[in-house]
């Protein structure tokens, strides 16, 4: 297909796509049609399995058996055929487990064509094709904000749970989900050039890893080769001519003295030791492409992790809410009426949801202020009640105070995440907050720390392994969640951002 890498024109907004553009479109190739030729066929399996070396010099030598009509002493075969069901089934199962692979989980989208709205599979869209996005909506083609505005989770494609904010004229990665909002989008991007499907591609396709294991094995094989060839010929002669013995006698003779040449036990245990590995590890949901990528599992020594959803469970928890300053309504109270109007559908919200519940609701909303990434902070203008802004202290309130710094910090010291909860009497305007405001309590949160992990991490420290912890929290945080883990060296933490 033709790439492409921006859209062509601007379409009407209300009336979408006509007919005729939408078949120019498909007649140029420009459709949204996903490429699922990117694992190895099952052709290309058995022959990578079938035509190696190895299985040459046996072949040669059986054929020889053959020839003289001596079966009985075929049994050497048993090993290549072990050898080869054993590859051969491991990369099937690799393939079927990618083929299955998608980020795309909703592949049905609302289209505006023709001025009709009309509801397709994502493999329909073509390029220019304006979309309807909404909250829980999935984004199934990279494209271009045209109208409203978006709050989206980009963790499928990114790997960051952050909440993004996206208005007009903004990317939208395909694989992504919106949290929040409304809006018109225009495809931009169809097929293998959508962001999604370069990543299944890196994914999917099939790369041969290097093994010290495969290629000492391949170079002793190679070197067996090329000598058996002058050594079978001298010891064929030798039979027939000098001991003058029956030529069916000699062939069996010399194919045996040429099998014992060959490592054929060292190939055979070699895949049964990796099949092994692999079928243990199939068990605990890895997916092995390659029976030598056991090999290069093995001779890791450092492995890298994030601490969210790794260390720990990734589900915020609110441990307690520490009142700071008096006012007519209780934290409990003003967060039962935010989060009733507020779309923030993150680990915090769902964790601060779960705390209040069954909390009163009685406040009325003028204005809202969604979360997101770059604001750090969520807000709402209730009727009467004035503003209450909910975030991390340094973008809420534009006054520093020693004494709350302090607080926090030993919060953090902890492990622990701290929002704090303040009220202005100004409204939000176009999207900003009064910082001059007060602050009314501390909201402090934790990421339970998972309960395998302390088990994993001491098996890794058992294998040689040593583990680094990479995280954009606070690295005090880190620090005491790593300490909590039982992570070696957990006090030798560094903020890179010094």
């Amino acid at each position: 297909m033709t790439e492409v890498k921006h859209a062509e024109e601007t379409v009407d907004l209300q009336h979408g796509l006509s007919h005729e553009q939408v078949a120019k479109r498909v007649a140029a190739g420009y459709v949204n049609v996903q490429n699922d030729r990117i694992t190895k066929s099952y052709q290309e399996i058995f022959k990578d399995n079938l035509f190696t070396l190895f299985n040459l010099i046996n072949a040669i030598l059986a054929g020889m058996i053959i020839f003289i009509g001596s079966y009985k002493n075929l049994l050497f075969l048993g090993v290549v055929l072990s050898n080869l069901v054993i590859g051969i089934l491991q990369e099937i199962r690799a393939k079927r487990v990618l083929d299955k692979l998608s980020l795309i989980t909703q592949p049905y989208i609302r289209v505006l064509r023709n001025g009709e709205l009309k509801e397709l599979h994502m493999d329909d869209l073509v390029l220019d094709d304006i979309t309807y996005l909404h909250t829980g909506s999935q984004v199934c083609a990279d494209a271009i904000i045209r109208e409203g505005k978006l709050e989206v989770n980009e963790s499928l494609v990114t790997g960051e749970s952050d909440i993004i904010l996206k208005n007009v004229g903004d990317s939208l990665y395909s694989g992504s989900f919106v949290v929040s909002g409304n809006a018109k989008v225009q495809i931009h991007h169809v097929g293998k050039d959508n962001y999604a499907q370069t990543i299944m591609a890196d994914a999917k396709t099939f790369k041969k890893h290097k093994s010290q294991l495969r290629d000492s094995i391949n170079f002793i094989i190679k070197t067996i080769g090329i000598a058996i060839i002058p050594i079978g010929i001298l010891l064929f002669s030798k039979q027939l001519f000098i001991t003058k013995t029956p030529f069916a006698d000699a062939v069996v003779s010399t194919v045996a003295a040429l099998l014992g040449m060959i490592p054929e036990g060292l190939v055979l245990l070699t895949s049964v030791a990796l099949a092994v590995g692999s079928i243990n590890l199939a068990k605990r949901k890895t997916l092995v492409q390659e029976l030598y990528c056991i090999e290069t599992l093995a001779r890791v020594d450092t492995l890298c992790l994030d601490k969210t959803g790794t260390i720990t469970e990734g589900n915020m928890r609110v441990e307690s809410i520490i009142p700071y300053a008096k006012h007519p309504y209780t934290a409990e109270d003003i967060l039962a009426n935010m989060m009733e109007v507020l779309d923030d559908d993150n680990s915090t919200a769902m964790a601060i949801r779960k705390y209040i519940k069954g909390k009163s609701n009685t406040f009325t909303c003028i204005e809202k202020l969604s979360f997101s990434s770059a604001r750090k902070l969520s807000a709402v203008t209730f009727k009467e009640n004035g503003t209450y802004v909910l975030g991390a202290y340094e973008f809420v309130n534009g006054n520093q105070n020693a004494a709350l710094q302090k607080e926090i910090a030993e919060q953090a010291s902890l492990g622990n995440r701290v929002l704090v909860l303040a009220h202005s009497d100004v409204a939000i305007e176009e999207e900003c907050i009064d910082k001059n405001n007060t602050i009314i309590a501390l909201l402090i949160l934790s990421d339970p720390i998972r309960e395998e992990a302390p088990k994993t991490l001491d098996y890794f420290l058992s294998q040689g392994v040593d583990v680094k912890i990479i995280s954009g929290d606070d690295p005090r945080t880190v620090h005491e969640i790593a300490h909590k883990a039982h992570l070696k060296n957990y006090d030798k933490y560094i903020d890179v951002s010094t």
